[in-house]
């Protein structure tokens, strides 16, 4: 068995494409059936990878965007555009680290936020958009230990959870000890980063916990 026949194998077995391999001698056994067979498993691969896109879009809750090709980077004149294009790497999330987007109301933080979140999703991770107020005011108001541990499992879980309007918010101390807990279960699901905690002269600040960004 060739190297091209094992890969495309190992593409049906990923596939769980049962069929496909049970009968793989009798389908696959001439160069024009072996042609056949990549056009299936690229079909396959394309429309499974439109659909997972679709859903997690769906699960995001990501609100309506400007996507970053029409920014104008000329205004606000602080925001630093080399640092922003860098985020959009998503080096942060392989690194666990904590993004934080500051500065007064209507500069973009929360487009910025969005767009980071849209090319997660491309890039195949998982994506939760919600702001501070509606997502601590549901955890305070429930009425249950366990129905409050689902919901931090909830929140806790995409690979990129998304918090605008952080600093909005008049926060009570059950406010705040949800947020620190939420937090610390994001955090232990990631290794921590050792890049030490500096602001940057966007605005845009890092920091050894899980991914979250806001507005």
């Amino acid at each position: 068995m060739n190297t091209n026949t094992t890969h495309l194998q190992a593409r049906a077995k990923a596939l769980r494409l049962a069929g496909l391999l049970a009968h793989w001698d009798s389908l696959a056994a001439t160069p024009t059936q072996l042609a056949w067979v990549v056009r299936l498993l690229d079909c396959e691969e394309q429309l499974r990878g439109q659909r997972s896109l679709e859903r997690r879009m769906r699960a995001a809750h990501l609100q309506p965007f400007k996507p970053l090709a029409d920014f104008d980077w000329s205004w606000p004149t602080r925001c630093d555009r080399e640092t922003v294009q860098d985020l959009m790497g998503l080096a942060f999330m392989a690194d666990a680290t904590n993004v934080m987007l500051v500065g007064t109301n209507g500069l973009g933080k929360t487009m910025l936020a969005c767009n980071l979140a849209h090319q997660a999703l491309v890039q195949g991770h998982t994506v939760l958009f919600t702001s501070a107020t509606d997502m601590l005011g549901e955890l305070t108001a429930l009425d249950s230990d366990s129905a409050l541990r689902r919901r931090l499992k909830h929140y806790g879980a995409p690979d990129l959870l998304v918090i605008d309007e952080v600093g909005y918010l008049s926060y009570s101390n059950r406010f705040a000890d949800l947020l620190f807990e939420l937090i610390s279960r994001r955090y232990q699901r990631k290794a921590p980063s050792s890049r030490p905690t500096a602001p940057s002269r966007s605005g845009t600040r890092s920091s050894p916990m899980p991914p979250v960004s806001s507005r």
